[in-house]
Protein backbone atom coordinates (compact mmCIF):
# COMPACT_ATOMS: atom_id res chain seq x y z
CA UNK A 1 0.00 0.00 0.00
CA UNK A 2 2.57 2.00 1.07
CA UNK A 3 4.37 1.73 -2.57
CA UNK A 4 0.46 2.78 -4.07
CA UNK A 5 0.59 6.08 -2.00
CA UNK A 6 4.23 6.72 -3.44
CA UNK A 7 3.51 6.42 -7.00
CA UNK A 8 0.15 8.33 -6.74
CA UNK A 9 2.07 10.95 -4.89
CA UNK A 10 4.76 11.24 -7.64
CA UNK A 11 1.91 11.60 -10.40
CA UNK A 12 1.61 15.41 -11.10
CA UNK A 13 -1.68 14.58 -12.87
CA UNK A 14 -2.87 13.33 -9.33
CA UNK A 15 -5.45 15.57 -7.16
CA UNK A 16 -3.67 14.76 -4.15
CA UNK A 17 -0.71 17.17 -5.27
CA UNK A 18 -2.83 19.99 -4.39
CA UNK A 19 -2.95 20.87 -0.93
CA UNK A 20 -5.01 23.08 -0.66
CA UNK A 21 -7.83 21.09 -2.59
CA UNK A 22 -10.75 20.70 -0.66
CA UNK A 23 -10.64 17.02 -1.79
CA UNK A 24 -7.55 16.11 -0.62
CA UNK A 25 -6.76 13.65 2.42
CA UNK A 26 -5.44 15.12 5.18
CA UNK A 27 -1.54 15.19 6.29
CA UNK A 28 0.37 11.27 6.11
CA UNK A 29 2.16 10.77 9.45
CA UNK A 30 4.39 8.68 8.60
CA UNK A 31 7.76 9.50 6.17
CA UNK A 32 6.16 8.38 1.82
CA UNK A 33 9.46 6.45 1.79
CA UNK A 34 10.13 2.83 2.83
CA UNK A 35 12.58 2.79 5.86
CA UNK A 36 12.96 -0.96 5.78
CA UNK A 37 16.37 -2.54 5.63
CA UNK A 38 18.17 -3.73 2.18
CA UNK A 39 18.33 -6.91 0.94
CA UNK A 40 21.65 -9.15 0.29
CA UNK A 41 20.31 -10.06 -3.39
CA UNK A 42 23.26 -12.96 -3.06
CA UNK A 43 21.71 -14.58 -0.11
CA UNK A 44 18.32 -14.54 -1.11
CA UNK A 45 19.45 -15.86 -4.63
CA UNK A 46 21.45 -18.91 -2.34
CA UNK A 47 18.82 -19.59 -0.66
CA UNK A 48 16.34 -19.83 -3.67
CA UNK A 49 18.95 -21.97 -5.45
CA UNK A 50 18.36 -25.99 -5.04
CA UNK A 51 20.72 -27.81 -3.54
CA UNK A 52 22.69 -29.14 -5.83
CA UNK A 53 24.06 -25.68 -7.00
CA UNK A 54 25.36 -25.30 -3.48
CA UNK A 55 27.86 -28.16 -4.54
CA UNK A 56 28.95 -26.01 -7.26
CA UNK A 57 32.86 -25.47 -6.76
CA UNK A 58 34.18 -21.87 -6.26
CA UNK A 59 35.52 -20.14 -9.01
CA UNK A 60 39.36 -19.91 -8.56
CA UNK A 61 39.73 -16.34 -10.25
CA UNK A 62 37.01 -14.96 -7.18
CA UNK A 63 39.09 -13.09 -4.80
CA UNK A 64 36.43 -12.90 -1.64
CA UNK A 65 33.99 -15.24 -1.03
CA UNK A 66 30.69 -13.76 0.84
CA UNK A 67 29.69 -16.84 2.59
CA UNK A 68 31.01 -19.93 4.33
CA UNK A 69 31.75 -22.58 1.72
CA UNK A 70 32.09 -26.41 1.80
CA UNK A 71 35.18 -28.69 1.85
CA UNK A 72 33.63 -30.14 -0.78
CA UNK A 73 32.66 -26.96 -2.86
CA UNK A 74 36.86 -25.66 -2.24
CA UNK A 75 38.70 -29.16 -3.48
CA UNK A 76 36.31 -29.58 -5.98
CA UNK A 77 37.91 -30.60 -9.80
CA UNK A 78 36.86 -27.60 -12.00
CA UNK A 79 35.15 -29.46 -14.81
CA UNK A 80 34.68 -27.92 -18.18
CA UNK A 81 36.13 -25.75 -20.57
CA UNK A 82 34.72 -23.01 -17.72
CA UNK A 83 38.58 -23.00 -17.10
CA UNK A 84 40.97 -22.75 -19.88
CA UNK A 85 44.51 -23.68 -17.97
CA UNK A 86 42.94 -26.61 -15.78
CA UNK A 87 42.25 -28.94 -18.18
CA UNK A 88 43.29 -31.78 -16.50
CA UNK A 89 40.87 -30.67 -13.32
CA UNK A 90 43.79 -29.42 -11.40
CA UNK A 91 43.26 -26.15 -9.70
CA UNK A 92 45.31 -23.27 -10.89
CA UNK A 93 46.90 -22.71 -7.42
CA UNK A 94 47.86 -26.23 -6.76
CA UNK A 95 49.83 -26.72 -9.98
CA UNK A 96 53.57 -26.50 -9.03
CA UNK A 97 54.67 -28.53 -12.28
CA UNK A 98 53.91 -27.83 -15.68
CA UNK A 99 52.61 -31.44 -15.61
CA UNK A 100 50.66 -30.59 -12.72
CA UNK A 101 51.14 -31.16 -9.10
CA UNK A 102 53.65 -32.83 -7.39
CA UNK A 103 53.81 -34.05 -4.34
CA UNK A 104 57.68 -34.06 -1.74
CA UNK A 105 58.43 -37.16 -0.69
CA UNK A 106 61.06 -37.56 1.74
CA UNK A 107 64.28 -39.83 0.15
CA UNK A 108 67.29 -39.86 0.95
CA UNK A 109 70.01 -38.98 -2.08
CA UNK A 110 71.73 -42.37 -2.13
CA UNK A 111 68.27 -44.17 -1.83
CA UNK A 112 66.97 -42.23 -4.56
CA UNK A 113 70.37 -42.36 -6.74
CA UNK A 114 70.46 -46.62 -6.49
CA UNK A 115 66.37 -47.26 -7.57
CA UNK A 116 67.29 -44.67 -10.43
CA UNK A 117 70.60 -46.66 -11.96
CA UNK A 118 69.07 -50.03 -10.93
CA UNK A 119 66.04 -49.38 -12.87
CA UNK A 120 68.08 -48.13 -15.79
CA UNK A 121 70.84 -50.67 -15.59
CA UNK A 122 68.32 -53.76 -14.92
CA UNK A 123 64.30 -52.42 -15.61
CA UNK A 124 62.96 -52.61 -12.07
CA UNK A 125 63.11 -50.38 -9.38
CA UNK A 126 61.14 -50.24 -6.17
CA UNK A 127 57.82 -48.30 -6.19
CA UNK A 128 58.11 -45.38 -3.62
CA UNK A 129 54.28 -44.66 -3.61
CA UNK A 130 53.98 -48.63 -1.68
CA UNK A 131 53.19 -47.83 2.14
CA UNK A 132 54.16 -50.87 3.39
CA UNK A 133 56.59 -53.92 1.95
CA UNK A 134 58.44 -53.65 -0.96
CA UNK A 135 56.49 -53.44 -3.97
CA UNK A 136 58.49 -53.45 -7.60
CA UNK A 137 58.15 -51.71 -10.79
CA UNK A 138 59.18 -52.05 -14.87
CA UNK A 139 60.61 -55.48 -15.67
CA UNK A 140 59.58 -57.99 -13.12
CA UNK A 141 60.97 -61.30 -15.26
CA UNK A 142 64.24 -59.24 -14.63
CA UNK A 143 63.55 -58.71 -11.05
CA UNK A 144 63.01 -62.29 -10.98
CA UNK A 145 66.83 -63.16 -12.99
CA UNK A 146 68.62 -61.04 -10.98
CA UNK A 147 66.80 -61.75 -7.20
CA UNK A 148 65.95 -58.04 -6.86
CA UNK A 149 69.42 -57.55 -6.53
CA UNK A 150 70.70 -53.36 -6.80
CA UNK A 151 73.16 -52.04 -8.42
CA UNK A 152 74.99 -51.42 -5.03
CA UNK A 153 74.88 -54.95 -3.89
CA UNK A 154 76.46 -56.29 -6.33
CA UNK A 155 80.17 -57.26 -4.82
CA UNK A 156 83.19 -56.18 -6.50
CA UNK A 157 84.47 -59.61 -7.38
CA UNK A 158 80.75 -60.59 -8.37
CA UNK A 159 80.99 -58.04 -10.91
CA UNK A 160 84.60 -59.08 -12.12
CA UNK A 161 83.12 -62.61 -12.12
CA UNK A 162 80.39 -61.77 -14.27
CA UNK A 163 82.22 -60.22 -16.88
CA UNK A 164 84.74 -62.47 -17.24
CA UNK A 165 81.92 -65.31 -17.65
CA UNK A 166 80.02 -62.86 -20.03
CA UNK A 167 83.05 -62.63 -22.24
CA UNK A 168 83.80 -66.45 -22.13
CA UNK A 169 79.80 -67.60 -23.18
CA UNK A 170 80.39 -64.77 -25.80
CA UNK A 171 83.75 -66.05 -26.97
CA UNK A 172 82.17 -69.68 -26.97
CA UNK A 173 79.23 -68.77 -28.56
CA UNK A 174 81.49 -67.35 -31.46
CA UNK A 175 83.59 -70.39 -31.80
CA UNK A 176 80.28 -72.30 -32.22
CA UNK A 177 78.76 -70.16 -35.16
CA UNK A 178 82.03 -69.98 -36.82
CA UNK A 179 83.31 -74.00 -36.26
CA UNK A 180 81.73 -74.70 -40.11
CA UNK A 181 84.60 -77.72 -41.97
CA UNK A 182 86.48 -75.86 -43.55
CA UNK A 183 87.51 -73.41 -40.43
CA UNK A 184 87.67 -76.69 -38.44
CA UNK A 185 90.17 -77.31 -41.06
CA UNK A 186 92.06 -74.13 -40.78
CA UNK A 187 92.19 -74.22 -36.68
CA UNK A 188 93.83 -78.08 -37.14
CA UNK A 189 96.03 -77.03 -39.57
CA UNK A 190 99.51 -75.48 -38.29
CA UNK A 191 99.98 -73.61 -41.65
CA UNK A 192 97.09 -71.59 -40.85
CA UNK A 193 96.48 -68.06 -39.56
CA UNK A 194 93.76 -69.72 -37.60
CA UNK A 195 96.07 -71.97 -35.77
CA UNK A 196 99.16 -69.39 -34.92
CA UNK A 197 96.42 -67.28 -33.26
CA UNK A 198 94.95 -69.76 -31.15
CA UNK A 199 98.40 -71.15 -30.12
CA UNK A 200 100.28 -68.36 -29.92
CA UNK A 201 103.11 -68.00 -27.35
CA UNK A 202 104.94 -65.36 -25.27
CA UNK A 203 108.52 -65.09 -26.56
CA UNK A 204 109.86 -66.01 -22.96
CA UNK A 205 107.47 -69.32 -22.94
CA UNK A 206 109.10 -72.52 -22.37
CA UNK A 207 112.71 -71.10 -21.50
CA UNK A 208 112.40 -71.74 -17.69
CA UNK A 209 111.43 -75.32 -18.40
CA UNK A 210 114.12 -76.79 -15.84
CA UNK A 211 116.58 -75.56 -13.31
CA UNK A 212 119.71 -73.88 -14.49
CA UNK A 213 122.82 -76.38 -14.14
CA UNK A 214 126.50 -75.05 -13.07
CA UNK A 215 128.14 -72.11 -14.73
CA UNK A 216 130.84 -72.49 -17.01
CA UNK A 217 134.22 -70.89 -17.03
CA UNK A 218 133.53 -68.36 -19.51
CA UNK A 219 129.98 -67.64 -18.24
CA UNK A 220 131.86 -67.27 -14.57
CA UNK A 221 134.24 -64.87 -16.17
CA UNK A 222 131.63 -63.16 -17.50
CA UNK A 223 129.33 -62.39 -14.15
CA UNK A 224 132.73 -61.45 -12.46
CA UNK A 225 133.25 -58.47 -15.11
CA UNK A 226 129.77 -57.43 -15.01
CA UNK A 227 129.38 -57.41 -11.11
CA UNK A 228 132.80 -55.54 -10.59
CA UNK A 229 131.65 -53.03 -13.36
CA UNK A 230 128.02 -52.71 -11.49
CA UNK A 231 130.26 -52.33 -8.36
CA UNK A 232 132.22 -49.04 -9.82
CA UNK A 233 129.14 -47.54 -10.93
CA UNK A 234 127.67 -47.54 -7.88
CA UNK A 235 131.05 -45.83 -6.13
CA UNK A 236 130.06 -42.89 -8.05
CA UNK A 237 131.77 -43.32 -10.99
CA UNK A 238 128.17 -43.04 -12.75
CA UNK A 239 128.03 -45.33 -15.62
CA UNK A 240 131.27 -43.62 -17.17
CA UNK A 241 134.25 -45.93 -17.15
CA UNK A 242 136.94 -44.59 -15.03
CA UNK A 243 140.29 -45.54 -13.63
CA UNK A 244 140.60 -46.61 -10.31
CA UNK A 245 143.57 -44.27 -8.75
CA UNK A 246 145.01 -45.72 -5.48
CA UNK A 247 145.34 -42.82 -3.24
CA UNK A 248 149.42 -42.10 -2.27
CA UNK A 249 151.45 -39.08 -1.80
CA UNK A 250 155.16 -38.53 -2.23
CA UNK A 251 157.27 -36.31 0.10
CA UNK A 252 159.57 -34.26 -1.48
CA UNK A 253 161.53 -32.69 1.32
CA UNK A 254 164.43 -33.74 3.29
CA UNK A 255 163.27 -34.99 6.34
CA UNK A 256 159.60 -35.01 7.99
CA UNK A 257 160.43 -33.64 11.09
CA UNK A 258 163.65 -31.35 12.05
CA UNK A 259 165.87 -31.84 15.18
CA UNK A 260 163.62 -30.50 17.65
CA UNK A 261 160.84 -33.12 16.81
CA UNK A 262 158.60 -30.42 14.59
CA UNK A 263 156.61 -31.31 11.44
CA UNK A 264 157.37 -29.59 8.17
CA UNK A 265 154.05 -28.35 7.75
CA UNK A 266 154.62 -26.30 11.17
CA UNK A 267 154.76 -22.67 11.03
CA UNK A 268 158.07 -20.80 11.75
CA UNK A 269 157.95 -19.22 15.05
CA UNK A 270 158.76 -15.77 13.58
CA UNK A 271 156.39 -15.28 11.34
CA UNK A 272 154.52 -12.21 12.00
CA UNK A 273 153.09 -9.65 9.63
CA UNK A 274 156.00 -7.10 8.73
CA UNK A 275 153.85 -4.03 8.41
CA UNK A 276 150.38 -3.32 7.62
CA UNK A 277 150.29 -1.30 5.11
CA UNK A 278 150.49 -3.23 1.66
CA UNK A 279 152.17 -2.63 -1.36
CA UNK A 280 152.07 -3.16 -5.24
CA UNK A 281 154.36 -6.05 -6.58
CA UNK A 282 156.62 -5.12 -9.23
CA UNK A 283 158.84 -7.98 -9.79
CA UNK A 284 158.67 -11.69 -9.95
CA UNK A 285 161.10 -13.76 -7.34
CA UNK A 286 160.42 -17.25 -7.71
CA UNK A 287 158.63 -19.58 -10.02
CA UNK A 288 157.37 -22.79 -8.88
CA UNK A 289 157.08 -25.89 -11.73
CA UNK A 290 156.44 -28.91 -11.33
CA UNK A 291 153.20 -29.55 -12.64
CA UNK A 292 152.81 -30.82 -16.43
CA UNK A 293 149.32 -29.44 -16.95
CA UNK A 294 147.66 -26.12 -16.17
CA UNK A 295 147.34 -24.97 -12.41
CA UNK A 296 143.38 -24.76 -11.48
CA UNK A 297 143.57 -23.05 -8.06
CA UNK A 298 146.20 -22.35 -5.61
CA UNK A 299 145.98 -21.31 -1.89
CA UNK A 300 148.56 -20.60 0.95
CA UNK A 301 148.61 -21.59 4.07
CA UNK A 302 145.77 -20.36 6.61
CA UNK A 303 147.45 -17.25 8.74
CA UNK A 304 150.94 -17.83 8.11
CA UNK A 305 151.69 -18.82 4.24
CA UNK A 306 154.77 -20.55 4.56
CA UNK A 307 153.54 -23.27 2.35
CA UNK A 308 151.42 -23.04 -0.66
CA UNK A 309 149.18 -25.60 -1.89
CA UNK A 310 148.08 -26.17 -5.69
CA UNK A 311 145.62 -28.31 -7.67
CA UNK A 312 146.60 -28.82 -11.49
CA UNK A 313 144.68 -30.61 -14.47
CA UNK A 314 147.09 -33.49 -14.69
CA UNK A 315 145.11 -34.77 -11.91
CA UNK A 316 147.77 -34.07 -8.76
CA UNK A 317 147.58 -32.08 -6.13
CA UNK A 318 151.35 -30.14 -4.81
CA UNK A 319 152.07 -28.31 -1.85
CA UNK A 320 155.36 -26.03 -2.32
CA UNK A 321 157.44 -24.36 0.12
CA UNK A 322 157.29 -20.36 0.13
CA UNK A 323 159.80 -19.12 2.88
CA UNK A 324 163.18 -21.20 2.76
CA UNK A 325 163.72 -23.77 -0.32
CA UNK A 326 161.07 -23.42 -2.63
CA UNK A 327 160.41 -26.80 -3.69
CA UNK A 328 157.80 -29.23 -4.00
CA UNK A 329 157.46 -30.81 -0.39
CA UNK A 330 154.45 -33.46 -0.76
CA UNK A 331 152.52 -34.44 -4.32
CA UNK A 332 149.00 -36.18 -3.11
CA UNK A 333 147.78 -38.58 -5.63
CA UNK A 334 144.19 -40.14 -5.79
CA UNK A 335 142.20 -38.53 -8.20
CA UNK A 336 141.59 -40.00 -11.69
CA UNK A 337 140.70 -36.44 -13.86
CA UNK A 338 141.76 -32.85 -13.47
CA UNK A 339 141.33 -31.43 -9.97
CA UNK A 340 138.95 -28.59 -9.84
CA UNK A 341 139.09 -26.66 -6.53
CA UNK A 342 140.76 -27.18 -2.94
CA UNK A 343 140.26 -25.43 -0.08
CA UNK A 344 142.32 -25.72 3.49
CA UNK A 345 140.83 -26.33 6.69
CA UNK A 346 140.83 -23.83 9.50
CA UNK A 347 144.46 -24.88 10.96
CA UNK A 348 146.00 -25.96 7.39
CA UNK A 349 146.57 -30.05 8.75
CA UNK A 350 144.27 -30.95 6.43
CA UNK A 351 142.42 -30.28 3.34
CA UNK A 352 139.90 -31.06 0.85
CA UNK A 353 140.26 -31.11 -3.18
CA UNK A 354 137.24 -32.10 -5.82
CA UNK A 355 138.62 -33.50 -9.04
CA UNK A 356 136.25 -34.42 -12.13
CA UNK A 357 136.69 -37.66 -11.59
CA UNK A 358 133.05 -36.70 -9.11
CA UNK A 359 135.44 -37.51 -5.89
CA UNK A 360 135.67 -35.14 -2.71
CA UNK A 361 139.05 -36.12 -0.73
CA UNK A 362 139.57 -35.38 2.28
CA UNK A 363 143.65 -35.32 2.68
CA UNK A 364 145.98 -35.21 6.00
CA UNK A 365 148.51 -32.23 4.88
CA UNK A 366 151.51 -33.84 6.59
CA UNK A 367 151.04 -37.46 5.92
CA UNK A 368 149.27 -37.36 2.56
CA UNK A 369 146.84 -40.00 3.62
CA UNK A 370 143.49 -40.04 2.31
CA UNK A 371 140.96 -39.57 5.82
CA UNK A 372 137.40 -39.78 3.67
CA UNK A 373 136.14 -39.84 0.21
CA UNK A 374 132.88 -38.36 -0.77
CA UNK A 375 130.69 -38.79 -3.88
CA UNK A 376 127.13 -38.08 -5.49
CA UNK A 377 128.10 -39.24 -8.73
CA UNK A 378 128.00 -35.52 -10.18
CA UNK A 379 130.92 -33.61 -10.67
CA UNK A 380 132.33 -30.93 -7.64
CA UNK A 381 132.69 -27.90 -8.71
CA UNK A 382 133.62 -26.34 -5.39
CA UNK A 383 133.77 -27.31 -1.77
CA UNK A 384 133.74 -25.42 1.12
CA UNK A 385 134.57 -26.09 4.73
CA UNK A 386 132.52 -24.60 7.64
CA UNK A 387 135.25 -21.26 9.21
CA UNK A 388 133.35 -22.04 12.22
CA UNK A 389 135.90 -23.85 14.58
CA UNK A 390 132.94 -26.08 16.45
CA UNK A 391 132.11 -26.68 12.61
CA UNK A 392 135.08 -28.11 10.56
CA UNK A 393 133.68 -31.64 10.28
CA UNK A 394 130.91 -29.57 7.80
CA UNK A 395 131.52 -30.06 4.15
CA UNK A 396 129.81 -27.82 1.71
CA UNK A 397 129.83 -28.98 -1.85
CA UNK A 398 128.15 -27.17 -5.19
CA UNK A 399 127.62 -29.71 -7.35
CA UNK A 400 126.90 -29.93 -11.34
CA UNK A 401 123.32 -31.37 -10.64
CA UNK A 402 122.29 -27.56 -9.49
CA UNK A 403 122.87 -28.73 -5.86
CA UNK A 404 124.99 -27.61 -2.97
CA UNK A 405 125.48 -30.47 -0.78
CA UNK A 406 126.36 -30.55 3.09
CA UNK A 407 128.18 -33.80 4.47
CA UNK A 408 128.96 -34.42 8.48
CA UNK A 409 132.74 -35.54 7.94
CA UNK A 410 132.72 -37.55 11.21
CA UNK A 411 129.76 -39.85 9.59
CA UNK A 412 129.87 -39.34 6.32
CA UNK A 413 126.07 -38.67 5.98
CA UNK A 414 124.35 -35.88 3.67
CA UNK A 415 123.08 -33.87 6.08
CA UNK A 416 121.29 -31.31 3.84
CA UNK A 417 120.69 -30.34 0.55
CA UNK A 418 120.39 -27.48 -0.81
CA UNK A 419 118.68 -26.95 -4.05
CA UNK A 420 117.26 -23.88 -5.39
CA UNK A 421 119.76 -23.30 -8.41
CA UNK A 422 118.85 -24.00 -12.24
CA UNK A 423 122.45 -24.07 -13.33
CA UNK A 424 125.57 -25.65 -12.19
CA UNK A 425 126.71 -24.27 -8.46
CA UNK A 426 130.14 -21.89 -8.86
CA UNK A 427 131.02 -20.65 -5.92
CA UNK A 428 130.47 -20.62 -2.11
CA UNK A 429 131.14 -17.78 0.40
CA UNK A 430 130.41 -17.72 3.78
CA UNK A 431 129.09 -14.19 5.08
CA UNK A 432 127.26 -12.73 8.13
CA UNK A 433 129.71 -14.41 10.75
CA UNK A 434 129.14 -17.71 8.88
CA UNK A 435 125.25 -17.60 9.40
CA UNK A 436 125.01 -17.43 5.80
CA UNK A 437 126.96 -18.20 2.73
CA UNK A 438 126.33 -16.64 -0.98
CA UNK A 439 125.92 -19.50 -4.02
CA UNK A 440 126.30 -18.13 -7.57
CA UNK A 441 125.27 -20.34 -10.48
CA UNK A 442 125.89 -20.95 -14.24
CA UNK A 443 121.76 -19.81 -13.79
CA UNK A 444 122.96 -16.06 -13.63
CA UNK A 445 122.03 -15.47 -10.12
CA UNK A 446 122.78 -14.65 -6.83
CA UNK A 447 121.06 -16.76 -3.77
CA UNK A 448 121.83 -16.33 -0.14
CA UNK A 449 120.89 -18.97 2.60
CA UNK A 450 121.06 -19.55 5.83
CA UNK A 451 123.48 -22.07 6.96
CA UNK A 452 121.62 -25.41 7.60
CA UNK A 453 118.15 -24.46 6.07
CA UNK A 454 117.86 -25.11 2.54
CA UNK A 455 115.34 -22.19 2.18
CA UNK A 456 116.52 -19.06 -0.10
CA UNK A 457 116.50 -15.91 2.00
CA UNK A 458 117.69 -13.68 -0.84
CA UNK A 459 117.62 -14.05 -4.68
CA UNK A 460 119.80 -12.06 -6.54
CA UNK A 461 118.75 -12.05 -10.77
CA UNK A 462 118.56 -9.27 -13.22
CA UNK A 463 118.21 -9.69 -16.71
CA UNK A 464 121.89 -7.59 -17.09
CA UNK A 465 123.49 -10.18 -14.72
CA UNK A 466 125.98 -12.68 -16.35
CA UNK A 467 127.61 -15.38 -14.65
CA UNK A 468 130.29 -15.25 -11.49
CA UNK A 469 132.31 -18.06 -11.54
CA UNK A 470 134.37 -16.46 -8.30
CA UNK A 471 133.66 -14.27 -5.12
CA UNK A 472 135.64 -12.86 -2.95
CA UNK A 473 134.95 -11.42 0.41
CA UNK A 474 136.80 -8.10 1.59
CA UNK A 475 138.58 -8.77 4.89
CA UNK A 476 136.18 -5.96 6.56
CA UNK A 477 133.62 -8.51 5.80
CA UNK A 478 130.83 -5.54 4.42
CA UNK A 479 131.43 -6.28 0.38
CA UNK A 480 131.45 -9.10 -1.67
CA UNK A 481 133.33 -8.65 -5.26
CA UNK A 482 131.99 -11.02 -7.63
CA UNK A 483 134.09 -11.76 -11.24
CA UNK A 484 131.53 -11.32 -13.51
CA UNK A 485 131.58 -12.84 -17.17
CA UNK A 486 130.82 -9.37 -19.16
CA UNK A 487 134.69 -8.27 -18.11
CA UNK A 488 133.78 -6.42 -14.98
CA UNK A 489 133.90 -7.03 -11.24
CA UNK A 490 130.34 -5.95 -9.24
CA UNK A 491 130.62 -4.95 -5.61
CA UNK A 492 127.74 -6.07 -3.37
CA UNK A 493 126.68 -5.38 0.47
CA UNK A 494 126.94 -8.19 2.71
CA UNK A 495 124.06 -6.10 5.08
CA UNK A 496 120.76 -7.35 5.30
CA UNK A 497 119.64 -6.28 1.39
CA UNK A 498 122.49 -7.70 -0.38
CA UNK A 499 122.58 -4.54 -2.73
CA UNK A 500 124.53 -4.17 -5.59
CA UNK A 501 127.07 -0.96 -4.94
CA UNK A 502 126.79 0.74 -8.15
CA UNK A 503 129.44 3.62 -7.62
CA UNK A 504 132.03 1.07 -7.21
CA UNK A 505 132.98 -1.16 -10.60
CA UNK A 506 136.21 -2.38 -11.45
CA UNK A 507 137.02 -3.24 -15.44
CA UNK A 508 139.23 -2.82 -17.98
CA UNK A 509 140.69 -6.53 -18.29
CA UNK A 510 139.51 -9.70 -20.43
CA UNK A 511 137.89 -12.50 -18.49
CA UNK A 512 135.26 -13.83 -20.51
CA UNK A 513 135.16 -17.09 -20.97
CA UNK A 514 137.19 -17.88 -17.85
CA UNK A 515 136.96 -18.19 -13.98
CA UNK A 516 139.72 -16.31 -13.48
CA UNK A 517 139.86 -15.81 -9.20
CA UNK A 518 139.16 -12.29 -7.80
CA UNK A 519 140.94 -11.17 -4.64
CA UNK A 520 141.72 -8.58 -2.27
CA UNK A 521 144.87 -7.41 -0.20
CA UNK A 522 145.14 -8.04 3.64
CA UNK A 523 144.31 -4.51 4.00
CA UNK A 524 141.47 -3.89 1.68
CA UNK A 525 142.99 -1.39 -0.12
CA UNK A 526 143.46 -2.99 -3.28
CA UNK A 527 141.42 -5.70 -5.83
CA UNK A 528 143.34 -7.68 -7.95
CA UNK A 529 141.94 -10.30 -10.58
CA UNK A 530 143.51 -12.39 -13.38
CA UNK A 531 142.69 -12.26 -17.24
CA UNK A 532 142.28 -14.16 -20.07
CA UNK A 533 145.33 -12.76 -21.65
CA UNK A 534 147.87 -14.07 -18.89
CA UNK A 535 147.71 -10.71 -17.03
CA UNK A 536 147.29 -9.92 -12.90
CA UNK A 537 145.38 -6.43 -12.37
CA UNK A 538 144.96 -4.46 -9.89
CA UNK A 539 142.72 -1.76 -8.77
CA UNK A 540 142.34 0.43 -6.22
CA UNK A 541 139.10 -0.04 -3.44
CA UNK A 542 138.60 3.83 -3.40
CA UNK A 543 138.70 5.24 -6.91
CA UNK A 544 138.33 1.70 -8.84
CA UNK A 545 141.14 2.97 -10.89
CA UNK A 546 143.48 0.40 -12.33
CA UNK A 547 146.55 0.32 -10.47
CA UNK A 548 148.86 -1.64 -11.95
CA UNK A 549 148.82 -4.57 -14.49
CA UNK A 550 151.80 -7.80 -14.51
CA UNK A 551 152.33 -9.97 -17.32
CA UNK A 552 152.46 -13.10 -15.64
CA UNK A 553 151.46 -16.03 -17.67
CA UNK A 554 151.63 -17.42 -21.41
CA UNK A 555 147.72 -18.09 -21.45
CA UNK A 556 145.33 -17.65 -18.94
CA UNK A 557 146.07 -16.17 -15.22
CA UNK A 558 143.19 -18.05 -13.66
CA UNK A 559 144.33 -17.71 -9.85
CA UNK A 560 146.01 -15.12 -7.96
CA UNK A 561 146.67 -15.08 -3.87
CA UNK A 562 147.42 -12.03 -1.45
CA UNK A 563 149.66 -13.71 0.64
CA UNK A 564 148.59 -13.01 4.36
CA UNK A 565 151.47 -12.12 6.15
CA UNK A 566 154.09 -10.56 3.99
CA UNK A 567 151.68 -7.63 2.30
CA UNK A 568 153.73 -6.87 -0.92
CA UNK A 569 153.88 -10.37 -1.92
CA UNK A 570 151.65 -12.39 -4.28
CA UNK A 571 151.38 -15.59 -5.85
CA UNK A 572 149.77 -16.16 -9.21
CA UNK A 573 148.76 -19.15 -11.20
CA UNK A 574 148.19 -20.50 -15.07
CA UNK A 575 147.57 -22.29 -17.38
CA UNK A 576 150.76 -22.66 -18.43
CA UNK A 577 151.47 -24.95 -15.12
CA UNK A 578 153.34 -22.53 -13.61
CA UNK A 579 153.22 -20.79 -10.11
CA UNK A 580 154.66 -17.86 -9.58
CA UNK A 581 155.76 -15.26 -7.09
CA UNK A 582 155.66 -11.32 -7.39
CA UNK A 583 157.15 -8.68 -5.01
Amino acid sequence: MDLLHQYADDDPDSPNQNPNSPDSSPPHLLPGRSGAPTVDDTMLALSVTSTSSLSRPIDPTQHAVAFNPTYDQLWAPIQGPSHPYAKDGIAQGMRNHKLGFVEDAAIEPFLFDEQYNTFHKFGYAADPSASAGYNYVGDLDALRDNNAISVYNIPQHEQKKRRIEAKKKKEENKEDDDSGGEEKEEIENPASETWLLKNKKSPWAGKKEGLQGELTEEQKKYAEEYAKKKGEEKSGFGGEKAEVVQDKSTFHGKEERDYQGRSWIAPPKDAKASNDHCYIPKRLVHTWSGHTKGVSAIRFFPRYGHLILSASMDTKVKIWDVFNSGKCMRTYMGHSKAVRDICFSNDGTKFLSAGYDKNIKYWDTETGQVISTFATGKIPYVVKLNPDEDKQNVLLAGMSDKKIVQWDMNTGQITQEYDQHLGAVNTITFVDNNRRFVTSSDDKSLRVWEFGIPVVIKYISEPHMHSMPSISLHPNANWLAAQSLDNQILIYSTREKFQLNKKKRFAGHIVAGYACQVNFSPDGRFVMSGDGEGKCWFWDWKSCKVFRTLKCHEGVCIGCEWHPLEQSKVATCGWDGMIKYWD
